[in-house]
C-alpha cells in the first residue's frame, strides 16, 4: 500500500538559491538575504535526515513570517522557478495509484511530508513534496508522529524497503464472504513493522480497503467460476493476475489482494474445489 519512488529531478538546494535570487530587488529581499544561510542549512539537514521529524527541527524565529514561506507555495507568480517545479511534480508524473496508500487512481495533489502548517520553511522543497490521493491527505493532516512513534509515516523518497511488499493481508473464513485485516509483513525489522503499522493506522487504510476488498472478493469469484467452467488452472491464471499488476508496486491494492489469495492456501482450495453461491 506504498511505494517507493525516485528522487525528484530538481535539486532542493539550487531550487532555494534560485529562489532566494528572484527575490532580489523586492519586499522580502532583505528578509531573505538575511535567512539565506540558515535556510540552506535546514534545507541540507532535512536531506542528510531524510526528513525525520524527530531529527529535523522546527523553526520558531520565523513564525512571525510565516506567511512569507506560505506564499513561496500558495500563491506563487505565473513564470516563478518554484511554481514551474511544484506543477510539473503535481502534473506531470505517471503514478496510476497512490504513493502513499497503493490505492488505484491518479494522484491528483501534492503532499508536504513535514507539514507546512508547523514546517513553512520546507513548503517549497521537492524532497518534501510528492503525489497523494485526497483520501490520505486529508487523513494524514498536519500530523507527524508523538511520543510514542516520532515518526508516523513513511518517506515514500528516502524508506528504500518499501520497494519490497511490506503490508499483509490476512483474509479470515469463511471463504465465500471473508473478512480481513492488513498488517505489517514479518520479514521487516522490528523499527520497519513498527512505522509501517503506524503508517497504515494513521492515514485510515485498512478502513478504506474494505470496500476494495469487497469488490475484488466478488470480482475474483465471478473469474474463478468462469476458469473453471473453461477448464483452465485456477493458480496459474490468478498467478498471472498478480505478476500483471506487479510493475505497478510490491504494494498497490491490487496485488497484495492477489498475494493474500496465492499465499492462503484454505482460500485456494475453496477457490479450486468448492461449490461457489448460487447469485454469481
Amino acid at each position: 500500500m506504498v511505494m517507493s519512488l525516485l528522487k525528484p529531478d530538481t535539486c532542493s538546494l539550487e531550487l532555494l538559491e534560485a529562489v532566494i535570487a528572484e527575490r532580489q530587488g523586492g519586499v522580502n529581499a532583505a528578509f531573505f538575504n538575511d535567512i539565506a544561510d540558515e535556510w540552506y542549512d535546514r534545507v541540507a539537514g532535512y536531506a542528510e535526515h531524510a526528513g525525520s521529524p524527530d531529527l529535523v527541527p522546527r523553526w520558531p524565529q520565523i513564525e512571525p513570517r510565516k506567511n512569507s514561506f506560505l506564499n513561496l507555495y500558495g500563491s506563487a507568480r505565473d513564470g516563478s522557478v518554484q511554481k514551474m517545479v511544484i506543477a510539473r511534480m503535481r502534473d506531470e508524473h505517471d503514478l496510476m495509484y497512490c504513493p502513499a496508500c497503493g490505492e488505484p487512481g491518479r494522484p491528483n495533489t501534492l503532499d508536504h511530508y513535514l507539514p507546512k502548517g508547523r514546517y513553512p520553511h520546507f513548503c517549497i522543497t521537492p524532497l518534501n513534496l510528492f503525489p497523494m490521493c485526497d483520501a490520505c491527505q486529508k487523513h494524514k493532516g498536519e500530523k507527524t508522529g508523538d511520543a510514542n512513534s516520532p515518526r508516523f509515516f513513511i518517506h515514500p523518497y528516502y524508506d528504500v524497503f518499501i520497494a519490497q511488499q511490506v503490508i499483509g493481508l490476512r483474509m479470515e473464513p469463511p471463504y465465500d464472504a471473508p473478512g480481513f485485516s492488513l498488517s505489517s509483513r514479518e520479514n521487516l525489522t522490528d523499527e520497519q513493522r513498527r512505522l509501517v503499522d503506524s503508517h497504515v493506522r494513521e492515514l485510515a487504510i485498512e478502513q478504506r480497503y474494505i470496500y476494495f476488498f469487497r469488490g475484488q472478493h466478488r470480482r475474483l469469484l465471478r473469474i474463478v467460476k468462469g476458469l473453471r467452467d473453461g477448464g483452465q488452472d485456477v493458480r496459474t491464471n490468478l498467478t498471472a493476475f498478480k505478476d500483471g499488476v506487479e510493475s505497478s508496486g510490491a504494494n498497490v491494492w491490487d496485488r497484495v489482494f492477489y498475494v493474500a489469495v496465492l499465499e492462503d492456501e484454505g482460500m485456494m482450495d475453496y477457490l479450486e474445489h468448492a461449490q461457489f453461491p448460487p447469485y454469481l
